[in-house]
């Protein structure tokens, strides 16, 4: 499971997660029966229960705020393509692949690849098509070498 996930419900809940580790130290030193054990088994249950809900709705939220983060960083990464494209440097390794720096963007790819890996100010943005804004920074690189 997402550790983000674990964090915001315990940030969200953590007045109940407070009466429950109580009420499971209270049983656990109060009674000194089997009856002891059932109870904190049915809190802890009962918790992972509510916790189960919960937390598939905080994974929801969290989801949606990084697809968003990434969305409005891509779209700041393809404004970038445009005004960083005279300060583009082009490397090429011995195997073909190439790799084309500016000062906010990294692009990585192969020579004959319909796809090129991005990075943003040191913030991966997965593979994009090789569309005409990529292929012009790549020219233009290509060409400042």
């Amino acid at each position: 499971m997402n550790t983000e996930v674990w964090i915001e419900f315990a940030r969200q809940n953590w007045l109940i997660l407070l009466i429950a580790l109580v009420a499971v130290l209270l049983v656990i030193n109060v009674l000194k029966t089997m009856i002891k054990w059932a109870i904190a088994i049915i809190i802890v249950v009962a918790l992972i229960v509510y916790s189960g809900v919960s937390l598939d709705q905080i994974q929801n939220t969290v989801t949606g705020v990084k697809n968003e983060a990434v969305a409005k960083l891509q779209d700041e990464a393809m404004k970038m393509l445009k005004s960083e494209a005279s300060e583009a440097r082009f490397n090429k390794a011995d195997d073909g692949s190439f790799t084309v720096e500016t000062p906010s963007l990294q692009l990585k790819g192969k020579p004959n690849a319909q796809t090129v890996e991005v990075t943003y100010r040191g913030v991966s943005l997965g593979e994009w098509e090789r569309g005409d804004r990529v292929n012009a920074l790549i020219r233009a690189a290509q060409s400042r070498r």
